[in-house]
């Protein structure tokens, strides 16, 4: 296979890597607006790996052609920039019959992406958002649990956090991916179930004390895009289902206190 991501931050140089070190991938081509740091990125995957499979190169993501040129010739693209350039780069995947995945969060967005999905089938090209830890990684292995309970249950209630070991002020927290969309779960709603129907609360509501072995005390609340399609998926056969974002508490402190 040939690969693309485009975006060599965090997310895009972990990719890059765990695609290149793959025996049925041969080459993985790394697309940035910032050259250098695709080189570099580069450079330090074929030496992790001990190939030459990742070959950086250089593209605006909010200019659908050239998006759209450069995916000719892969067998898919992962989008590893923030969300408000997703729907550019699916519609570009689409015309350039190019597989196409990104790392979500914004229900906006995805929904957008999702109702190109007739145009997609008739050129062959599957399109997945919402394909990050959460949304992507923790609501795929929610649905699967529910589907194995038969499909039917009282609640799925995920709780998910990307916290740092040593949290340190005034934040207690480490950015991990890009501060627009870490910014989008904290201010649009999240979509949810609430005795079996879907509906919508706002981000940051809810908290509740979250303890786990090894960790600090948590403080767990509603952000936006966790379930991604969860609650369409499973409105009327499920009574609750949402997810809560865990941090701890000096972060969310500080976050209220911002949003008043």
């Amino acid at each position: 296979m040939k690969l693309l991501v485009i975006g060599s931050g965090m997310m895009g140089s972990a990719a890059a890597y765990d695609m290149a070190r793959s025996p049925h991938v041969e080459s993985v081509t790394l697309a940035d607006s910032d050259l250098r740091r695709a080189r570099d990125v580069a450079v330090r995957v074929n030496l992790i790996t001990g190939e030459k499979k990742v070959r950086p190169t250089a593209i605006e993501a909010s200019n659908e052609k050239a998006a759209s040129k450069l995916m000719r010739g892969h067998d898919a693209a992962l989008s590893a920039v923030p969300y408000f350039l997703n729907l550019g780069l699916a519609k570009a995947a689409v015309e350039a019959r190019c597989h196409f995945a990104d790392l979500g969060g914004n229900n906006t967005v995805v929904r957008q992406e999702l109702a190109l999905s007739k145009k997609a089938e008739k050129r062959g090209v599957a399109i997945a958002p919402d394909c990050g830890l959460s949304p992507g990684m923790a609501s795929i292995l929610g649905g699967e649990l529910v589907r194995r309970l038969g499909g039917r249950a009282d609640a799925l209630k995920l709780d998910v956090g990307g916290l740092p070991e040593r949290p340190m002020p005034p934040f207690h927290y480490q950015l991990v991916f890009s501060v627009e969309g870490l910014i989008n779960e904290y201010v649009e709603p999240a979509r949810i179930l609430r005795k079996g129907k879907l509906t919508t609360i706002e981000a940051l509501t809810e908290p509740e004390d979250f303890h786990m072995n090894g960790f600090s005390p948590l403080v767990a609340f509603h952000t936006s895009g966790g379930t991604s399609t969860l609650p369409e998926t499973f409105e009327g056969k499920v009574g609750e289902c949402f997810e809560k974002t865990l941090r701890y508490p000096g972060h969310y402190d500080l976050l209220c206190e911002l949003k008043e």
